[in-house]
C-alpha cells in the first residue's frame, strides 16, 4: 500500500500537481524526480513561441536541418537524398524544404511576428506530413481522417 502511495505521489509530481508534504515520507531524491525538476518548463519558456516568434522560428528551423543532418549521418548523405527524391516523398520533401525556407525569410528578412508564427504552423505540418511518409499507409490513413473529421454530409 505505502509503496502505491508513493507511485501515486510520483505521478502526480510528473504532472505538476500539488504533492502533500506530510503524507509522503521523506526520500533521497531519485534521478527521476532531479530529471523532472530540471526538465520542466516555465510558463514563459513554453510559451516562447507566441512570446518571440522569430526566435522560435530561427531555432526551430535550424533544430529542423540538424535532425536531417543527423540522420544523413547515420545512414549517409546520398542515401538520405535518394530517400528524400523518392516519387513517395518528393512533393512532402518539397514542402518540408520550401516551409523551411520561408521560416527563415520570415524571421530573418521580414522580421514579422504574424508571419513568422504562419510559417512556424506551415513547417509544423510539413514535417508531420513529410515523417508520415516514411511510415506505410500512414498519409492515405490521415488524410482519410481527416477527410471523415470535416466531411459535411450527413
Amino acid at each position: 500500500m505505502e509503496r502505491m502511495r508513493g507511485a501515486l505521489e510520483k505521478a502526480k509530481m510528473l504532472v505538476g500537481m500539488d504533492v502533500d508534504e506530510e503524507a509522503t515520507p521523506q526520500q533521497e531524491p531519485s534521478f527521476f524526480d532531479d530529471f523532472n525538476r530540471d526538465c520542466t518548463l516555465s510558463t514563459q519558456q513554453s510559451m516562447l513561441v507566441f512570446f518571440r516568434p522569430i526566435k522560435f522560428g530561427i531555432t526551430f528551423t535550424f533544430g529542423n536541418l540538424l535532425a536531417l543532418g543527423s540522420t544523413a549521418f547515420l545512414i549517409g548523405p546520398k542515401r538520405q537524398v535518394d530517400m528524400m527524391l523518392d516519387p513517395v516523398r518528393i512533393y512532402a520533401t518539397a514542402i518540408y524544404i520550401a516551409s523551411m525556407i520561408i521560416a527563415l525569410f520570415c524571421a530573418l528578412y521580414v522580421h514579422s511576428r504574424l508571419l513568422t508564427l504562419l510559417a512556424i504552423i506551415l513547417e509544423f505540418g510539413a514535417l508531420v506530413w513529410y515523417s508520415l511518409s516514411y511510415i506505410p499507409f500512414a498519409r492515405s490513413i490521415v488524410s482519410k481522417i481527416m477527410a471523415s473529421c470535416f466531411d459535411t454530409e450527413f
